[in-house]
């Protein structure tokens, strides 16, 4: 334990959850290495440990020779607070090293709600907020994670962002490192080192282009990319699962074991940016997601396991892992769930397999409430599928059930908004049916509602969101739809829903408007009650942008994009052909069913759709 703690331990006395910033949970690892990264997650504890790529990494880094590396979580507001106060920089949690004595910083960009947080862990760790204000004494800050497929909004912020899979890629970018490390490099040198890694993209070696304050393209400074392609992981059963990941002191979000079953979507929803980014499909085996998920249990206590993914239910071998996970772990207490399902993908046998665990819930994603819109988006389900499968699932036993449905999809019409309102209707009435009349009363079908932002390398990457206004109003007409008492009806804020609009698809600018609403008091924004609408508006005033540009914007098919130099092999060909066929009502099928709808991923790399059952793609 490092001379630091004892100038936390009297912190703790005076705030909320303390245990967020104590150590030795079981898994932790505490090996003191020469070259050492701090994973930082921007929100507090029990968010980030409840990210599996966070054990994943954590695990990934830790077993390369020489490395050790330490988990870190933004301190809540209390905290934070005290820290500044009495000068305690911050903090790894497992040796209380100072972030700023680490030689990397790997920041996850989860969410672009967070944004602001990555502020505050720069500045609590006593680093400069830009990369260009750093030193060469400064660890190497780098990025990556969900948002990184457009990272222009925090690249000032960040020196390197990794676009991709990072199982393979952080071997790289620590022997990169080290090798500038003992050549007596310079920053910017290393820098340079480090943009030669497939799939790491340097912002300082790109210039934005404005003409006429219009953006027309990156420009690449020589020796780097012209394009970054993102890193891809052919096969996922090169990387088992954590085998004993870090059981956490305290209730955590998603609090059990994850096993990651399959990595990638083909479905080809058009609103979906994961769906784009994460292609090919790379299914593991069922060998060893049984194998993982046995050694996860036995490790850690836990008496769930969550077989994770887009849609795990499409697994060609779901059926076979459950079959031996049931057996497995029959008489033990132990429940599997799948958290992600498609109305399509669930049926008789996996309502039978799932059926022996604790009935909390399912929930799935119909989208859109008529099968028009449901073609527009390429859903590629129908009513029947969904009455099916609530059908299947309140007779195997199921109580409740969560639909997700979007306004504001393009060409949504009123007649979709009141067709979201009929279709729960008739779902709650189908499971009202076959629920026997003295268990009628724990039913509950709960409708949450969210506004479309439209995501950088998707289909709809040029639409308009819609205002304020239009939102509102749309949400009274599906008010008014919603007939039945029994259903529970939530829609996310839409505000929050424009501000991630803007933060989605915005240039580097934004990185001035992210950093004025920092310095106003921003923090923790993706939590309901600290989201203050009024700090952004002053910030964009400040800064001198109108966020309508950027989020209630239609753009021209042929207008240059800020995420135009990141390839993640979906062609923008491609992208535009399925823009297309969504304005013309016509449907894409899934390639790892019907053969190669032509995106461009498989022909772009060495990879393609890894399939561990009989379906082959």
């Amino acid at each position: 334990m490092s001379e630091l703690w004892s100038r936390i331990e009297p912190l703790l006395t005076g705030i909320e959850r303390p245990v967020r910033y104590i150590n030795s949970e079981w898994g932790s690892s505490h090996a003191d290495e020469p070259y050492k990264v701090a994973l930082v997650y921007p929100d507090v504890y029990e968010i980030g440990m409840a990210n599996q790529a966070i054990q994943i990494l954590y695990e990934r880094f830790n077993v390369l020779q020489g490395v050790s590396a330490e988990r870190v979580f933004v301190p809540w507001k209390d905290m934070a607070d005290a820290m500044r106060s009495a000068g305690v920089p911050l903090f790894t949690l497992e040796s209380c090293r100072p972030v700023s004595e680490c030689d990397l910083l790997g920041i996850t960009l989860p969410y672009e709600l967070t944004y602001q947080n990555i502020l505050e862990a720069l500045d609590l760790a006593g680093l400069a907020l830009r990369s260009k204000d750093r030193t060469d004494a400064d660890p190497i800050v780098i990025g990556g994670g969900p948002c990184a497929f457009n990272p222009e909004p925090v690249a000032p912020f960040l020196d390197a962002i990794l676009i991709g899979d990072g199982e393979d890629a952080v071997a790289d970018i620590v022997a990169a490192h080290r090798a500038s490390i003992a050549a007596g490099d310079s920053r910017s040198a290393t820098l340079a080192a480090l943009a030669l890694v497939p799939g790491v993209y340097v912002p300082s070696l790109y210039e934005p282009q404005i003409e006429g304050g219009e953006f027309k393209g990156m420009t690449a400074l020589p020796g780097a990319p012209t394009v970054v392609r993102k890193r891809v992981l052919p096969d996922l059963d090169d990387y088992r699962s954590p085998a004993c990941p870090v059981v956490p002191f305290m209730d955590v979000v998603h609090d059990r074991v994850g096993v990651e079953v399959l990595r990638g979507c083909a479905r080809g929803c058009r609103f979906c940016q994961a769906g784009m980014v994460y292609r090919p499909v790379r299914e593991r085996t069922p060998d060893s997601i049984v194998r993982d998920a046995i050694s996860a249990l036995s490790c850690t206590g836990y008496e769930e396991v969550s077989l994770t993914s887009l849609s795990t239910a499409d697994h060609s071998g779901i059926e076979e892992v459950l079959r031996r996970l049931t057996r497995r772990l029959d008489g033990t207490g132990v429940t599997v769930s799948l958290p992600s399902l498609r109305v399509d993908a669930f049926n008789v046998q996996v309502a039978r397999l799932l059926g022996g665990g604790k009935k909390t819930g399912l929930t799935f994603a119909p989208e859109a409430g008529t099968q028009r819109l449901r073609d527009v988006i390429n859903k590629n389900v129908t009513e029947e599928d969904l009455l099916r499968t609530v059908n299947q699932a309140f007779s195997a036993g199921w109580r409740r059930v969560k639909l997700y449905f979007m306004i504001g999809l393009p060409t949504e019409t009123d007649e979709d908004i009141v067709g979201i309102g009929e279709l729960v209707s008739r779902v709650f009435l189908a499971a009202r049916e076959v629920t026997p009349p003295a268990e009628r009363g724990g039913m509950k079908v709960a409708v949450s509602v969210s506004t479309f932002v439209p995501k950088a390398h998707t289909p709809f990457q040029w639409e308009a969101q819609i205002p304020f206004e239009e939102v509102r109003r749309r949400q009274s007409l599906l008010r008014s739809s919603m007939q039945h008492k029994g259903i529970d009806l939530s829609w996310h804020d839409s505000q929050v829903s424009f501000l991630e609009g803007v933060l989605s698809r915005g240039g580097r600018e934004v990185a001035d408007v992210i950093e004025a609403a920092w310095r106003g008091g921003a923090r923790f924004d993706a939590w309901t009650e600290e989201f203050k609408p009024s700090r952004w508006s002053l910030a964009f005033e400040a800064v001198g942008i109108d966020p309508t540009s950027i989020a209630n914007r239609q753009r021209r098919v042929d207008e240059a994009l800020p995420w135009d130099h990141i390839s993640v092999g979906v062609t923008r060909a491609y992208l535009r052909i399925e823009r297309d066929n969504a304005l013309a009502e016509k449907t894409t099928p899934d390639c790892t069913f019907d053969g190669c709808t032509g995106c461009g991923v498989c022909g772009s790399s060495l990879v393609a759709n890894v399939l561990a059952g009989e379906r082959r793609g």
